[in-house]
């Protein structure tokens, strides 16, 4: 029997998603779009580090950041994340036929190009699935104006997709899910790994170790 290859690369991956229930249908997707793109990078022997990003956790710091310009440590912290990450998966309920007011508020601190090349994977969630339109009219139009490179399949899933008590899911919903993580997988692989951050590249503004002090 032959041995399974061993990872010889690497590739981080960084999870954002806008659930706001614990549990939600949207981390329930995210957890499920991750696990295929790690599986899919494993059996290429890439092995792939995931952080998860829950925006529910970070929604006092996003109001204060619009209000004053400056992230908390916490907010600064997930925002390097992502920024440096190799992919990016996101994930948002629809609310009014678009993604949730918290998600644009989390990409709308990023810097311009802070995306720019980076393979994104784009899904959302509902309670019925005439809300799928938003993946193309909403999400997939935010990522092409941050300039990253949206994989072709976006995952949407609706209140049905999910069995009883969520698990498991409807056949074509897990099809759309290992295309979705075969296709970042791939643009992962083809894409050179971000190089670490060099911590004297963007030193802190003046202004902003001042309003620590003071705080």
């Amino acid at each position: 029997m032959a041995n399974a290859p061993t990872p010889i690369r690497r590739r981080t991956i960084v999870v954002v998603h806008a659930g706001l229930g614990q549990p939600s249908a949207t981390r329930l997707l995210a957890d499920r779009l991750a696990a295929a793109t790690v599986g899919e990078l494993a059996a290429k022997g890439i092995d792939a580090g995931v952080t998860m990003i829950e925006l529910r956790d970070h929604a006092q710091d996003l109001v204060s950041n619009l209000l004053t310009g400056f992230p908390s440590p916490v907010l600064q912290a997930s925002i390097e994340d992502v920024v440096g990450a190799d992919g990016l998966i996101a994930v948002t309920p629809v609310y009014s036929a678009s993604y949730s007011g918290l998600f644009k508020l989390f990409f709308d601190v990023l810097e311009r190009d802070a995306l720019a090349g980076v393979p994104v994977l784009v899904a959302a969630t509902a309670g019925t699935a005439r809300h799928s339109l938003a993946l193309d009219h909403a999400l997939r139009p935010l990522f092409v104006y941050l300039g990253a490179a949206v994989v072709p399949t976006a995952v949407f899933a609706a209140a049905e997709d999910w069995g009883t008590g969520g698990d498991p899911m409807e056949p074509s919903l897990a099809d759309r899910i290992a295309r979705a993580g075969r296709e970042l997988a791939t643009a992962l692989v083809t894409r050179d790994a971000k190089p670490g951050p060099d911590p004297f590249a963007d030193p802190v503004p003046f202004e902003q170790l001042l309003a620590r002090d003071q705080g």
